[in-house]
């Protein structure tokens, strides 16, 4: 079990302006904020970033929504980081998610799902390299 996950405040949270509020959650739960940045994806940035998902049908959506505005992207730090921070976020579709996980609480739709977490923690290592230097993680 790693000891760090990435995370992304997707532009549909960010323009709501819900971000205060999951940082806060997120502290709550026991995570301390490695890295913390407001950036934005261009259309080539978020195609790299998604290329996992290269050739499912809604690859080119997300892309076109993943740069679509600011992000806040984030490495967060805590025992057992990907598992508990996934259970923090809730399932990918709100409407099946738990109660008062980040995703019930301020996702739209599975595709503008507010927040985005590693699956692994091999992915998180690749994420966080995506988008921190080592000058910026604290």
């Amino acid at each position: 079990m790693g000891r760090f996950t990435f995370t992304m405040i997707k532009p549909d949270a960010f323009a709501k302006g819900h971000t205060g509020a999951i940082l806060s959650r997120i502290q709550e739960a026991g995570f301390r904020i490695a890295a913390l940045k407001l950036t934005r994806l261009s259309p080539e940035k978020a195609a790299a970033f998604y290329a996992v998902h290269r050739e499912r049908p809604f690859y080119e959506s997300l892309v076109q929504f993943m740069s679509s505005g600011p992000v806040v992207a984030a490495i967060l730090e805590k025992d057992n980081a990907v598992e508990d921070f996934r259970k923090l976020i809730g399932a990918t579709d709100p409407a099946k998610a738990e109660a008062n996980t980040i995703r019930k609480l301020y996702a739209e739709s599975v595709e503008r799902n507010a927040i985005h977490g590693s699956d692994s923690d091999e992915n998180a290592r690749i994420e966080c390299d995506f988008f921190f230097s080592a000058l910026e993680r604290f």
